[in-house]
């Protein structure tokens, strides 16, 4: 999460590293970000990623949403998760390693945590959370509580945001 639950606007998406289209939309909400951080205040805009891997058609989602959990909880998620999606076609073991690598994590601690799926039941939870709110398949975006069905287009986005905070 990123910014405080209390905020005017709350943006929950839910996303899968592996899927071409949300790290399209997840790169529209750090733009939108970018230009509501100029009219909203710090506390305006909270954004919440919730994990949502479609293991069907993306084998290696699942774990990928694993390697950010455990990056998380050495206090790396936004780095690991921004270069899982800038590297979506590259999300194997072995590179997962090398991306908790260059972030500087512990190796030993990451790598006991992967194979010994601890992160899994969070990841359950993600998923249950988006099976419970009607959702059927990543990206899926709420904005206030409210799944947005617009175009992701960065006007229409931006228009439905800025509604929701008045």
């Amino acid at each position: 999460m990123r910014g405080v639950l209390s905020a005017k606007v709350v943006l929950v998406m839910y996303g899968d590293y592996q899927c071409s289209k949300s790290a399209d939309v997840y790169k529209l909400i750090k733009l939108l970000k970018g230009e509501l951080s100029a009219s909203f205040g710090e506390d305006d805009l909270c954004f919440i990623f919730r994990h949502f891997p479609q293991a069907q058609i993306h084998p290696q989602a699942q774990r990928a949403a694993q390697a950010a959990v455990a990056a998380a909880a050495q206090g790396q998620f936004w780095s690991m998760h921004d270069t899982l999606f800038a590297h979506q076609q590259k999300l194997e073991n072995g590179y997962l390693v090398e991306y908790a690598n260059d972030l500087g994590l512990d190796i030993p601690q990451f790598l006991k945590e992967l194979s010994k799926q601890v992160h899994i039941d969070r990841i359950n939870e993600d998923i249950e959370s988006g099976l419970q709110s009607g959702i059927t398949a990543a990206p899926a975006l709420f904005i206030n509580n409210i799944q947005y069905i617009g175009r992701w287009r960065m006007t229409e986005l931006m228009a439905t945001i800025v509604a929701a905070s008045h």
